[in-house]
């Protein structure tokens, strides 16, 4: 008999999860994914993710690696163009213009978008096709034993099941995170996201636009057109209790108060989707591995959706264990393996979370002379042209920040 039921088990069916199901499974490697929630993936459906998510282009080859790239480009649509507004004034107009330009640090786009609940759908399918993968979605991991020649996890159907390596895919407050003993550093910023759909009048023509006044940003990010009309999706980040508010108001008030803090950018905006709502943190885990585990995703870290950085790392986190698998198929779950994942990931998650915590503070800022910095620092930032290239391609993946 085999001496493991399978090479990885992957605890957690989100997006990440999912995406490195296929990964490994593509590869050759025998994988196990479950989750305890079975994936919305109908935008109509109760419970649908009606977020969208920015893949850059380091995730779009993690994607194609994965084999679900094919399937998913018809719906994405590219971002070729990232634009910072600041409306930080006395009125809800913008006073600085910004855009970084794809074209000044790559041939291709920075990325691209597509709803959540359409990639769940499409990696779903992309997963009934890969003989060396078993998914059960509404099963969960419930405990985990590492020892050095192999590791058991306990399933919720009250199976025990014997492996190589776990990859704790399942969240923030990640099951086999706790069972390893891995604490975790959480900063709460008193925030929320609304996330939705809207559709407007003037294109987007492919341009991201991230709108600063006070609260947190106001994000479109673009969209395939609906229903004949441009499209985009939003996330809103503000103070909890002015999200909450609006999140109970009737689509009419909802329309004009969103209208207003867009700046009437792509002119009135038309919610074309439910609305949903999230709580905003900042946290990464004090170690990215235990024996026979490894975290990636927000198991590993949570980010607040700034700069599209939330699943890109993910994806990189994946991209580093499959090549590491790769390299050494014999040694996938070792102490050597996992030293050098922790190692590869450590500082690079531990710079973008403490970046993008900055970024987010920044946001938030309510006093005037506060608000007048914040645009004179994105002028200057902008002003420098080599700094400027430089965040950028640090942002897509495309240079090494060590």
């Amino acid at each position: 008999m085999h001496a493991f039921d399978y090479d990885i088990v992957v605890s957690g069916g989100g997006i990440a999860g999912l995406i490195t199901t296929a990964a490994f499974g593509q590869n050759g490697f025998s994988v196990l994914c479950v989750d305890p929630t079975p994936p919305v993936t109908s935008a109509k459906d109760t419970g649908a993710d009606m977020r969208t998510t920015a893949i850059l282009q380091p995730g779009q080859r993690m994607l194609e690696a994965a084999g679900l790239w094919a399937s998913l480009a018809p719906h994405a649509a590219a971002l070729d163009t990232m634009r910072i507004i600041d409306a930080g004034g006395k009125d809800a107009t913008p006073r600085i213009i910004k855009d970084f330009r794809s074209s000044d640090v790559s041939d291709l786009p920075f990325g691209w978008n597509l709803p959540n609940w359409l990639l769940r759908r499409e990696m779903v399918a992309r997963l009934k096709d890969i003989p060396t993968v078993t998914f059960q979605p509404g099963v969960s991991t419930t405990n985990y034993l590492g020892r050095t020649t192999s590791a058991r996890v306990k399933l919720s159907t009250g199976e025990t099941v014997k492996t190589r390596l776990v990859i704790a895919a399942d969240g923030r407050d990640s099951p086999m995170r706790n069972a390893a003993g891995i604490d975790v550093t959480t900063r709460r910023y008193g925030q929320k996201a609304l996330a939705f759909a809207v559709t407007h009048t003037v294109p987007h023509e492919n341009v991201s636009t991230e709108i600063h006044r006070t609260g947190g940003p106001f994000t479109l990010v673009p969209l395939p057109d609906h229903d004949g009309m441009p499209a985009s999706a939003v996330v809103w980040m503000d103070d909890a209790a002015a999200c909450l508010r609006r999140f109970d108001l009737s689509k009419h008030a909802f329309e004009a108060e969103m209208s207003e803090r867009s700046c009437q950018i792509f002119g009135p905006l038309t919610l074309a989707s439910r609305r949903s709502i999230w709580p905003i943190i900042s946290q990464h885990a004090r170690e990215f591995t235990a024996t026979r585990l490894a975290l990636i995703a927000e198991a590993a870290h949570v980010v607040p959706p700034i700069g599209a950085q939330g699943l890109n790392m993910s994806l990189t986190d994946t991209a580093s264990l499959l090549s590491l698998a790769q390299n050494d198929p014999a040694g996938i779950g070792t102490q050597p393996m996992l030293d050098t994942y922790e190692k590869a990931r450590a500082k690079d998650i531990r710079l973008r979370v403490s970046g993008i915590d900055l970024l987010n503070r920044v946001s938030q800022l309510k006093t005037p002379v506060m608000r007048d910095a914040r645009a004179l620092g994105l002028n200057a930032l902008y002003a420098a042209t080599p700094v400027r290239k430089m965040l950028m391609q640090m942002g897509l993946g495309l240079r090494d920040e060590s």
